[in-house]
């Protein structure tokens, strides 16, 4: 070809590069759902200066098309008129070289669904989850499910994501707590109702507050002056971070031939360290930690067992584990299962006395270690048991680089970037949040980030919307109570704290539908129910009672308390099968609190106990696993937990870093 020809042609496909197609953001899509009654903001990119035409037709709403003409940046803005609720129907954005065509819209009630793992999970990990499935029949309820990226700037866009209906194919994968919520507000509104569900299990509070807001605030701008200028610097501080700890534990990493002998019954482990099992060895000293780590135990052996076979029980395992006793490999796996670990010792492996174990445990990623429950890692035959829970040796024998160094809770801001920013300033109604179990360590000053983020969001889309949460639910987390402290009774109460902090904010108190043994309660059905009864009155302005009875104030009467709360509805009673009421304890001046006696009197709670003559003070529901609190009002909606002191916590002194 000749030399003119190519010039030619390669002028040609420059400007054919220059005339860039008109864009619309990811969240833009069809099946999307549009807010009803605001002005709806459409935006993109195109050249710059570059004229570009909306249009929102079909039947049963007036067609609107409007223009407006890109800036020298190439971003441009419009907003339609504000419709009533209605579909489906077709938004069109015409370019000089492209048209965008979105069919099946629909105009109702938009919601963001965000938080960690008990808003990320989904229906299918619900209860009753075949059926649930199987009745999605809600072709009006969308979710778009933003994917889960961090970045250390704000992102215009997201990388992907559809909206998608609630039929039995894709409900399954839908947030559980958006779709049960979603699913009563349609019942309610018989109107369409989008979810945006933006969430990521594990994450804290200031990963979702941009650099701004974080900044504003005394307590974080100090951490924001030291955030790394690029993910692979975190990551590197992140990593040398375990290298030092693991120099520090046991002086390096071992050579190949030093762990040849660690699985042997004589090798001599009395300068490892200890931990306890079960436990996830990654999530205290050595986060971030993937990789490869051997923990070693011995038991004792009957005499009445000698000669006969034992199950040896170590419950779940992440990810891979290969096991020893008395030197002798007696099972493993080969692949990452969820699966409990029970693996039968024939009576040649085992003699009576003093037997060894040492497992090897190769963790793939995410969390690793022993994950199952004390009661289940034991030795066992017949009605005979021997718990082989507590305290283990263990030693590091290497670590992988999954990328693990970087994620989400590694720096303020980064999932406000990433997962927040690129939907603004989408309009929707308001917002609904169940997070608080990674900030329970520090619930002190939750009073004033969580507060921090919800006006940071409203601030970002210059209105006030409605922000409803979920208290956390009961769970054993760390043994908590009024004795010990707790930490999530105090993060329990930060969140009640900014319900007075913040206007057109609500809470849904959940903790009688926990699980004090699992973290995530797999009953989202009336997690969904009691967000929608706040919806209802506070974005919708239904005269409902939304929740549950409130501590109002405290009156002494001699040697008993007596306590007043609001939102008893048609009245006060003691939930259950015994009648009465349980969850109370009373302290004196001295702080010590004792478990009380209580009634209802008209209307009133009625605190006291035998051993406190001088009472001052009230917890009820202060712990950990608080399930047995058992205030409700008659419409079954439970108390909040409350505290009447003002007395020290546990997290007060503990901050972000």
């Amino acid at each position: 070809m000749p030399f003119r020809m190519i010039l030619s042609f390669l002028c040609l496909l420059c400007i054919n590069q220059a005339i860039a197609d008109v864009r619309l953001p990811k969240i833009f899509d069809s099946h999307m759902v549009l807010q009803r009654n605001k002005p709806i903001p459409v935006w993109g990119w195109a050249d710059a200066g570059e004229k570009v035409t909306v249009e929102l037709s079909g039947s049963g709403i007036t067609k609107q098309i409007k223009t407006i003409k890109a800036g020298k940046d190439g971003k441009w803005i419009l907003r339609l008129n504000a419709a009533e609720a209605g579909g489906p129907y077709q938004l069109v954005v015409k370019g000089k070289k492209n048209v965008l065509t979105l069919d099946d819209v629909l105009i109702g009630e938009v919601w963001i669904c965000s938080g960690q793992s008990n808003m990320q999970w989904t229906v299918k990990a619900s209860d009753n989850a075949k059926e649930e499935i199987a009745a999605a029949d809600y072709p009006l309820i969308r979710q778009f499910e933003v994917p889960r990226e961090i970045s250390l700037t704000p992102e215009d866009d997201l990388s992907k994501g559809q909206w998608k209906t609630a039929t039995p194919e894709n409900v399954g994968q839908f947030t559980a707590v958006g779709y049960f919520f979603g699913r009563e507000l349609y019942k309610k509104l018989g109107i369409p109702i989008g979810l945006i569900n933006t969430s990521w299990g594990g994450t804290i509070v200031e990963t979702w507050i941009s650099k701004e807001a974080m900044k504003s605030f005394n307590e974080f701008s100090d951490v924001v002056d030291a955030m790394p200028l690029s993910m692979e610097a975190l990551g590197e501080k992140r990593k040398t971070r375990l290298t030092n700890a693991i120099d520090e534990l046991q002086g390096g990493l071992p050579t190949a031939g030093d762990v040849q002998s660690w699985s042997s019954a004589s090798f001599d482990d009395s300068n490892w360290k200890t931990i306890e099992v079960p436990g996830n060895f990654d999530r205290k000293d050595f986060q971030y930690l993937d990789g490869v780590v051997w923990f070693r135990s011995e038991f004792i052996l009957p005499d009445s067992l000698a000669g006969l076979s034992v199950a040896l029980s170590l419950g779940t395992i992440d990810d891979i584990d290969d096991t020893y006793v008395n030197g002798i490999k007696v099972g493993g796996t080969t692949s990452k299962t969820a699966s409990g670990r029970i693996y039968i010792l024939e009576p040649s492996q085992l003699h009576a006395g003093k037997n060894s174990i040492a497992v090897r445990i190769e963790d793939l990623g995410g969390r690793g270690g022993f994950t199952g429950k004390p009661e289940d890692v034991k030795i066992s035959r017949g009605a005979y048991e021997q718990s082989l829970a507590g305290t283990w040796k263990f030693r590091i024998e290497s670590y992988t680089d999954n990328n693990q160094f970087t994620g989400p809770n590694d720096a303020g801001t980064l999932l406000y970037n990433a997962m927040i920013a690129p939907l603004i300033p989408y309009a929707m109604q308001g917002a609904i949040w169940y997070q608080g179990e990674s900030n329970a360590g520090r619930a002190f000053q939750y009073r004033k980030s969580f507060p921090l983020m919800i006006s940071d969001w409203r601030n970002r889309w210059k209105e006030e919307f409605p922000f409803l949460f979920v208290q956390l639910a009961s769970f054993n987390a760390n043994n908590g109570n009024s004795k010990n402290g707790s930490t999530w009774a105090e993060l329990r109460e930060a969140q009640a704290l900014t319900l007075q902090a913040l206007p057109r904010t609500g809470m849904a108190v959940i903790h009688d539908i926990g699980n004090p043994q699992d973290i995530h309660p797999t009953n989202k059905q009336d997690v969904g129910k009691r967000l929608a009864l706040r919806a209802l009155e506070i974005a919708y302005g239904q005269n409902v009672l939304s929740q549950g009875p409130q501590f109002q104030s405290m009156q002494a009467e001699g040697n008993k308390l007596v306590l007043s709360f609001n939102n008893v509805g048609s009245g006060l009673i003691a939930s259950g099968k015994y009648g009465y009421l349980q969850g109370f304890e009373i302290a004196g001046a001295d702080k010590v609190f004792h478990w009380a006696k209580a009634e209802i009197r008209d209307g009133k709670v009625v605190v006291w106990s035998d051993t406190v003559t001088d009472p001052v003070a009230v917890h009820y529901g202060w712990a950990d696993d608080n399930m047995e609190a058992n205030l409700f009002n008659k419409e079954g909606l439970p108390a909040a937990p409350f505290r009447t002191d003002t007395w020290k916590g546990i997290t007060e002194e503990v901050r972000f870093k």
